[in-house]
Formats: C-alpha cells, structure tokens, sequence
C-alpha cells in the first residue's frame, strides 16, 4: 500500500512539512460551560476523552457535536468555542485533552493549505489504531513521570497523522496539494517531482508521466492544485532547501547545486522570493 504515488507523494508532503505538535493542557469541565479559543498562529486540536461537547463557529451552520474519542482539529487556528450541553447538571463531566500543532515551515505551508477550516475525526471512524493511540494519549496525561510532556507531544503528532490520513481516505473537503493526490495523473506526477527536486522538470517531461497532454496536465495541474506544475516545483525545492539550510554543515552553494540550481545568484533569488528573505537569516 506504500508504493502507490498518492501514498509516495503525501509521504514526501509530510516530510518536507514537519509539525511539533504541543499538549498544553488535560481540562476538566462540569455543569454549565462555555470556553472560547481565539485566533492562533498555530493550530488546535481537542481530543475529547470522556463525556460530550458542542463546537461553535461563525463558518459551521449549526453547531457541531463531539463525544468522547472524537477528534478535532482547527488547522487554520481559528477561534470557536467549546460548550457544554444546555441544562448540564454539576456532576456532569466532560475532559479533554487540549493542544496546538506548529506546522514548519511557516507562511505559506502547502500541507496547511490543502486543509479546511475544521475537521473531526470521529472514534468509530478512525480504526483500532486511532483508538488505541488516543487511549494511550489520556493514559500518559494521568502519569507524572519523568519526560511525560515529550511522550505526549509524540503522541499527538502521530495521532495527527493518523487523523490526517483518515481525512485524505473520507473523501472530505480538501484544496491544493491535497486535492492533487486523490487524482491518480496528478499523484504520478507529483511523486515523480517530490522524489527528484534537483531534476531539471519540464511540464512536457510531467505530462508524460501522468500521460496527459501537456496543455492539457498544465490546466488541470493549476486547477487542482492552484498554481503551475512550474511554480510548485520552485516552492517545493524552496521547503527542501529550508530543510536541508536547517544543517549547518551545508553550505548554499551546495544545497543550490543539489537543487538543480546552476549559479548561487539564482538560488537565491528565488529563495529570497518564495520564502521573504536570503537563505541562512
């Protein structure tokens, strides 16, 4: 199942987007309540680990209800509110396990982009594994032992993941890079893209690849995807070069001839260009 280039192409996106995921807090509500989260830089995400509760937002039609196992994620970081239900009494008890998700690099982040505003992954819905892996995440927030906080944020970067591929396998509402790896031509061609950024790529050279035409692949390149094959390639190699500019054992020389770069100049041009500044700042 790994070898298909949908599977090759996301595994490329995560790796070339690494998220540090953060549990910041194990709440505990009763009776009556209402919790508002405002706007963030990074995203959030609520596991609800016993009892219910409703999510409100100004985009959501009408209000959205979790219970325990589900798992929620607001990849834009925008603000909500989590409530409990009208008339609750005071022994009733809802917890959860809170966080945020710092996707690297910053700015324009093409796994970010591809992702809706808020989608939940329901516990029923995630498999045994997903289940699993939250059981283990509430267990290890009852635990105070040494390097506890760094178990959690390790749990909840792979029960993001496996949110994620739950999302990508449901057939939600997706935009992007993401969109691009439910179609089989565009998956083939991407995979082929992410796997070799230094290679000089030719929209003709893709085309054949995803066998389309290549008047043909570049519009419907743009359309899923929202820019030119041409265009993602450079923004690709730019969270590459990030990557690889992250080891100070590299120098830019070397990381623009991997690249496919033939001048410094050039490279950071283009880098300064895509990213806002000069590599190495």
């Amino acid at each position: 199942m790994f070898e298909t280039p949908g599977n090759e192409a996301l595994t490329a996106i995560l790796a070339a987007c690494p998220l540090r995921a953060q549990v910041t807090d194990n709440a505990t509500y009763c009776g009556q309540w209402r919790d508002n989260e405002p706007n963030h830089d990074a995203a959030w995400f609520h596991l609800i680990s016993s009892g219910e509760c409703w999510v409100e937002m100004k985009s959501l039609p009408q209000r959205l209800h979790l219970r325990a196992g589900d798992f929620v994620i607001f990849p834009q970081g925008s603000a909500h509110t989590l409530c409990g239900k009208a008339g609750a009494r005071s022994d009733d008890f809802t917890t959860m396990i809170c966080g945020e998700l710092h996707f690297v690099p910053r700015g324009r982040n093409p796994l970010r982009e591809g992702l809706p505003e808020i989608f939940v992954v329901r516990e029923a819905e995630g498999g045994a594994a997903f289940q699993r892996l939250g059981e283990l995440l509430c267990q290890e927030c009852h635990r105070k032992e040494a390097g506890s906080q760094a178990v959690l944020d390790k749990l909840a970067e792979a029960l993001f993941a496996m949110a994620l591929r739950q999302f990508l396998l449901s057939g939600a509402d997706r935009r992007g890079l993401l969109a691009a790896l439910a179609d089989p031509r565009l998956a083939k061609a991407l995979a082929a893209m992410h796997a070799r950024p230094g290679h000089d790529w030719t929209v003709a050279e893709l085309a054949g690849i995803a066998a389309m035409s290549r008047t043909a692949f570049a519009e419907h390149f743009a359309q899923i995807v929202g820019e030119s094959p041409i265009h993602h390639l450079t923004r690709w190699r730019m969270l590459q070069a990030q990557l690889l500019l992250a080891d100070p054992r590299r120098s830019v020389v070397a990381v623009a001839q991997e690249l496919g770069y033939q001048t410094e100049a050039a490279f950071r041009r283009r880098y300064k260009e895509i990213v806002g500044h000069g590599p190495g700042l």
